[in-house]
Order: C-alpha cells, then structure tokens, then sequence
C-alpha cells in the first residue's frame, strides 16, 4: 500500500478513511456543513432523519416536500457525496436513509475539545441519537 504525503494510503475515499479511522478533517467537515448550507438539502436532511434506518423512497421524499424529480436528484446527489445520505437499492426502487454514524463524528469534530478540556455537562434539550430513533 503507497501512503501519500500526508499519511493516508492512496486511492482511500475519504468518507471510508473517516469510518475506520474516526478522525474528521476540516475538509470533510466543511463538505458536510456546506451540503447543509441549503434550504431543501437541509429539509431532506431533517425528513430522513425523523424516518429512521428504514429511510424513505427517493418518490416519497419529493411527494413529502414538494420537490422536482430533476432538483431532488441533484440535492441527494449532494447529501451522499457529503456521506450525510445511504441509499439502498429496493427491487425497483432507491432508498434513503439518514447517515447517523455520519452526522455524529460532525458533532463530536465541531465539539472537540470544548469546555477548555473540562468535563462537559450535557445539554439538557438534546438528546444523543445512536441511529435508533
């Protein structure tokens, strides 16, 4: 394996090296933030998210917001390449469902190292999700 200037091994995707690794980058991280800097990727977002692992088909989630099939693929497009979105494959139809593992690392990138390396009280209006909600 060839390990490029920066320590990663080549040909690595970047949201694979992330999973196995559990180290988010500035870059990945600002990836993220801006596939969510968007009115309708975040709505997509928020729907998934409310639906679970079992997700919702593609036609389902325009029906739900009143998207274009055209616009809608170019926002999923967006989300998965962000690695925010799974898709999964259902006879005929595609599944989406939100990445929980995903938005997690984001969280705990953002809130590293908070509180100047004190023990942090949790907040008492946020509850963690485990991808069981």
């Amino acid at each position: 394996m060839r390990v490029n200037q920066i320590g990663r091994a080549s040909g690595l995707d970047p949201a694979n090296y992330f999973y196995k690794n559990r180290n988010m980058e500035t870059k990945s991280a600002v990836t993220i933030l801006a596939a969510l800097a968007q009115d309708t990727r975040l709505a997509i977002y928020r729907l998934l998210v409310q639906q679970g692992s079992e997700g919702l088909a593609v036609g389902q989630i325009g029906e739900r917001l009143a998207v274009a099939n055209a616009t809608l693929s170019f926002h999923l497009k967006e989300l998965s390449h962000a690695g925010l979105i799974l898709a999964r494959q259902e006879g005929r139809f595609i599944y989406y469902s939100a990445n929980y593992e995903q938005m997690n690392a984001l969280l705990g990138f953002l809130t590293e190292n908070c509180c100047r390396g004190e023990a942090c009280a949790p907040a008492s209006n946020v509850s963690p999700c485990d991808g069981a909600c």
